[in-house]
């Protein structure tokens, strides 16, 4: 009888910390990337600097501001200047140019957003004739500050109808059919103020080793677009915007941001009253021009829940 040896029981797999079940070594993802490498504007020793000023642009006179009926046959956004809206914009350039400049800095530049409206893009190319090249940093088209919606082509007599029922049911929240209520261009100004502050912080139009405090934002738009943005920026109730009037064609209104975006750094009181400024309004405009700029948040909040709390306080 030949004796069998009995099998061994078989060792367990030996695996290496580097290797896979194959025997194969494992290749170690690389180390992730720091912050600064991955977002290179965070790189910076110092907070880029915020721009000198915004300034709000209403396009200059169009062919629909005098006459209404072009509504009717051409489409809203291809809707151009007339001739006086030509010279609206070349003469708010100029007035643009004479601010800045009048700051006395070497290496001011200006920054535009424009509406992509047929009226507002041609009142930018009036006020570009006012800066040579290398004073526009530049220029961004951007469709949230486009033009509040009506409803594609517009029956004159309808629409007439509509502007009864808005003054009646208020002038923020009726939404014409097809089209848009103030409200609905809150929301999208919303977005694009975010938009704005992450461009600000980041200094996306000044490029590094460029950055300077001497930089002027400009945003080319329409009359309620710009109304509902400084409703947005201010933080103003809803009773407040219905009692602001509209901006002149080829108007401009001043936020001087290095005063905590007072209006009254470039507008006299009397201006900001026919704009439609309340006294408890101006003198939140007081208020910005005194108080620090990392407490204005925080601090507004608290003013305005106060005035919805207690509006008999005001």
């Amino acid at each position: 009888m030949v004796a069998i040896a009995s099998p061994s029981l078989a060792a367990p797999p030996r695996f290496r910390c580097c290797e896979d079940t194959h025997g194969r070594r494992r290749h170690r993802p690389p180390p992730p990337l720091a912050p600064e490498a991955q977002f290179p504007e965070r790189s910076m020793a110092a907070p880029c600097p915020r721009p000198r000023r915004i300034i709000l642009v209403r396009h200059g006179q169009s062919e629909g501001n005098v006459d209404e009926s072009v509504y009717t046959r051409v489409p809203d956004p291809k809707i151009g200047l007339t001739p006086k809206g030509w010279r609206d914009a070349e003469e708010c350039g100029l007035r643009i140019r004479d601010l800045v400049a009048g700051d006395g800095a070497d290496d001011w530049k200006v920054y535009f957003y424009v509406s992509p409206y047929r009226r507002t893009l041609e009142t930018l190319r009036g006020l570009g004739k006012a800066f040579e090249r290398s004073r526009i940093a530049g220029v961004r088209e951007e469709p949230r500050v486009r033009e509040q919606d009506f409803g594609n082509f517009q029956d004159r007599e309808k629409m007439r109808i509509e502007k009864e029922i808005r003054h009646r049911y208020g002038r923020f929240f009726y939404r014409f059919p097809n089209g848009e209520s103030a409200a609905d261009v809150y929301d999208r100004i919303t977005g694009f103020r975010e938009t704005l502050r992450a461009d600000i912080d980041i200094g996306r139009f000044q490029p590094p080793g460029e950055r300077s405090p001497n930089m002027n934002l400009v945003i080319v738009s329409h009359g309620l677009t710009l109304r509902v943005f400084l409703m947005r920026w201010y933080k103003w109730t809803v009773e407040q915007f219905e009692g602001l009037n509209n901006f002149d064609n080829g108007g401009m209104l001043v936020m001087q941001t290095g005063s905590g975006g007072s209006l009254l750094v470039h507008h006299t009181v009397e201006e900001l009253r026919a704009f439609g400024l309340t006294e408890a309004m101006l003198n939140d405009q007081m208020w910005y021009r005194t108080v620090a700029l990392d407490r204005e948040n925080f601090l507004l909040m608290v003013k305005i829940s106060v005035f919805l709390l207690f509006p008999l306080m005001e």
